[in-house]
């Protein structure tokens, strides 16, 4: 029975996986929200229907009530002013409303036969049966293969719809494919995960796996990963201990993903970002008091005077600490050497800090002569990027400008 269950759990950690990540990157993500609280009325009414649990009805209630609801929030948003937000938190709690007028009735009415019902609002994996298992694992299998058939279509339609368009893609049709698959995921995975907590199970594997690419395929991969190893460990925990539902437990796993890709993440991550600021900033620390060293090497002609901290601060505005910070760096790296209480720029020193000058004087010449800025409208926006134009970029200025001599405010510009 567990071996059972955990297939059934990695098929549907898969399937949504696959589909989440599509509908996180089409921007609709509460839509995945809505389906799963909309079903629930569609699970009370094929129980009415059947009188009995009969997985096939229970699921075609479901995609009926999960399909009007999206059909509701389109005609809403074309129809009214009201926005998508809007129009999804109406439709959301007005099905969700009657799904526990229509359970309540049912408890009611049908005690002998509507035990386990209740599973569907947080999950159990335990209550499911081998039928059950049957339709997850045949739905989650039929998921999987329309998004390996269909594949190109979701790339194109997800990132740009109207492009869809002109390349002859019928963007209904595969909308209408997409949302189908969604509900599908969501009516398989309400035993499993619950209603009130099934669109975490589609969104947060596909938002987790964005920190960590920029590119479709291992988001697919690395999503479906994320919700198939957390829906694991979710139905192992549940299943270890007493009265403990699947869901919540699902969730959390997931969360901790989440948490973790959004603080260690490479390039997107918190973590990464800080320590990507700090470099920033410590770069436009040492560059600019390289060009200070620069400036006041060319009012005495001389570039290789050794100059007090007096000096370095009475030509431009430093922190005290932070100009403490830069000259350790610039020492460390060689860029200067300390002779008393003076510093002097090294050879290698003197070479960054002529390049850094001539960037500078270069996007300041840009600025005036191609977007024909009045000269004293340059300075401040070349001092910012100065200290992120590359040598191609570099190169293709001297191009245009043909080799300037002077500057806007007719001073040099130095050259290697």
């Amino acid at each position: 029975m567990i071996i059972s269950i955990l297939i059934g759990i990695s098929l549907l950690g898969l399937a949504s996986g696959l589909v989440g990540s599509f509908t996180f990157l089409r921007k609709r993500a509460l839509i995945g929200d809505s389906i799963a609280h909309s079903v629930f009325p569609g699970v009370a009414i094929g129980f009415l229907v059947s009188q009995s649990k009969d997985p096939v009805y229970l699921i075609l209630g479901a995609c009926l009530t999960g399909f009007l609801s999206i059909v509701l929030v389109d005609v809403i948003v074309r129809k009214s002013k009201l926005k998508t937000d809007t129009a999804i938190a109406l439709v959301l709690s007005v099905f969700f409303g009657f799904g526990v007028l229509l359970f309540t009735y049912i408890q009611h009415a049908y005690q002998s036969v509507q035990t386990g019902l209740d599973k569907f609002l947080f999950g159990k994996a335990a209550s499911m049966l081998e039928s059950d298992l049957i339709w997850l694992g045949g739905i989650s299998v039929f998921v999987i293969l329309c998004v390996f058939l269909f594949y190109k279509e979701f790339l194109i339609l997800s990132f740009d719809r109207n492009y869809a368009k002109t390349t002859g893609i019928s963007v209904r049709k595969y909308e209408m494919l997409l949302s189908l698959l969604t509900i599908l995921v969501i009516v398989v995975g309400i035993q499993i995960v619950g209603i009130v907590l099934m669109a975490a199970l589609l969104v947060t594997p596909a938002s987790s796996a964005r920190f960590w690419t920029e590119r479709l395929r291992s988001m697919l991969i690395l999503s479906s990963i994320v919700a198939m190893v957390s829906g694991i460990a979710g139905v192992f925990i549940s299943l270890s201990m007493e009265k403990m539902p699947t869901g919540p437990w699902i969730v959390i796993c997931l969360s901790f993903f989440a948490i973790g890709s959004i603080l260690f993440a490479p390039k997107r991550g918190l973590l990464s970002r800080i320590l990507k600021r700090k470099r920033i900033q410590k770069q436009m620390l040492e560059d600019n008091i390289l060009k200070t060293f620069y400036h006041l090497g060319e009012k005495k002609v001389t570039f290789l005077e050794p100059h007090s901290r007096e000096e370095l601060l009475d030509r431009r505005y430093f922190k005290s600490d932070a100009l403490s910070k830069g000259l350790k760096f610039l020492i460390k790296e060689d860029f200067i050497i300390k002779n008393g209480k003076k510093y002097i720029l090294t050879d290698l020193g003197l070479k960054r800090s002529k390049r850094i000058v001539k960037l500078h004087r270069l996007w300041e010449m840009y600025l005036s002569t191609k977007l024909k800025l009045k000269g004293d409208h340059v300075h401040d926006d070349a001092d910012t990027i100065e200290h992120f134009i590359t040598e191609e970029l570099e190169a293709e200025l001297e191009r245009i400008l043909d080799y300037p001599e002077e500057d806007p405010h007719q001073t040099k510009i130095p050259y290697a």
